[in-house]
């Protein structure tokens, strides 16, 4: 048995060789970019990838590398089933709603008539988004009738940058008034609007679609929820001052006494419908307090679940100190490739 690994400092892959290297679990680093990856993986069982959104080298070929493997016998991190919907907001409205989960209730409309149309008969605000972005990037409040046309006619003529630099300056600046980030930081961002990202440079406007979720009130925190080989840990993430988003606020509690056994428990019970290796959830809570779903990922920043107290089991029994879901993650390659 030997773990093909995917070498990129700063990744999970980190993480992954140290604890391959702890276990003595044979692993083999390769890189994914290459143009001969399939033959350096030829003597291996498994490939671990832990490909990134804000990455353009990725975003073009990531999942493709990946789901070409799906057929050939080697075992998968991310697998299909875990993969497929990433950083695809609209791919999981369909996901969610095939397998009657709670999504917060979702809109997506591909002809302008339809979606000016719909919003003459709804309520406001709503929440617009690009179908990919993290950290609430590319995210908005539509509070009016008016901002939605204004929306809807971006999306359906010149289209919508994937990157907001006036919306990226405005957040670290709300961060450093908070104390979140140093002045740094803001100095950056402005840096940013002058030279952007690779990413921001390579990537198309997003045009043909709009999408939005009903804004759900009231909601001064959102709880995100991991679930990872039957296993699972929580953050819970305060809303940012004068705003309605929580990810990326870097205000973060991690308490048990802040996490409901219905939500943990949810959770395994969506991760196990959507046959997820590694399910990052975001719950927020109707009026009644029923918890819904905003959005699902397979991998998060590494630093904001440092200081996580304990995890759960399937069961709801809670195991409080440090544990390592990088880990567990290789362990669960390790099961499938002896189960199968």
């Amino acid at each position: 048995m030997k773990i093909a690994i995917h070498d990129r400092p700063g990744s999970f892959s980190d993480r992954w060789i140290a604890y391959c290297e702890e276990k003595n679990i044979p692993y083999k680093k390769v890189n994914c970019y290459s143009n001969d990856i399939i033959q350096q993986i030829h003597d291996c069982d498994a490939l671990m990838f832990h490909h990134n959104q804000a990455i353009i080298k990725e975003v073009i070929f990531a999942k493709q590398l990946l789901f070409a493997l799906k057929d050939s016998g080697i075992k998968l991190f991310p697998d299909f089933y875990t993969n497929w919907h990433f950083d695809d907001k609209v791919g999981q409205k369909y996901l969610f709603e095939s397998l009657e989960l709670p999504l917060v209730p979702s809109y997506v409309f591909y002809e302008k008539k339809t979606a000016l149309d719909w919003i003459e008969k709804v309520e406001f605000p709503k929440v617009f988004k690009l179908r990919g972005g993290a950290g609430s990037t590319n995210v908005k409040l539509i509070k009016t009738k008016k901002d939605a046309v204004k929306i809807i006619n971006l999306a359906f003529g010149k289209g919508i940058k994937t990157f907001d630099g006036l919306g990226y300056i405005l957040d670290k600046w709300g961060k450093y008034q908070q104390g979140i980030v140093g002045f740094k930081a803001v100095i950056k961002a402005f840096g940013r609007m002058m030279i952007s990202t690779k990413h921001a440079k390579f990537s198309p406007r997003e045009k043909g679609y709009v999408y939005f979720q009903d804004f759900i009130p009231n909601n001064d925190f959102d709880i995100r929820v991991i679930v990872i080989d039957n296993k699972a840990f929580a953050i819970k993430r305060m809303v940012r001052r004068n705003d309605f988003r929580a990810s990326g606020s870097g205000d973060i509690l991690y308490e048990k006494e802040h996490f409901k056994d219905e939500v943990i428990k949810l959770a395994f019970e969506v991760t196990k419908k959507m046959k997820s290796q590694s399910c990052v959830l975001d719950f927020v809570f109707a009026s009644n307090g029923t918890p819904m779903v905003v959005e699902v990922s397979y991998c998060f920043s590494q630093k904001g679940y440092e200081p996580c107290v304990g995890y759960w089991d399937e069961e709801l029994n809670f195991y409080e100190g440090k544990f390592d879901p990088y880990g567990w993650m290789v362990e669960a390659i390790i099961k499938k490739l002896k189960h199968d």
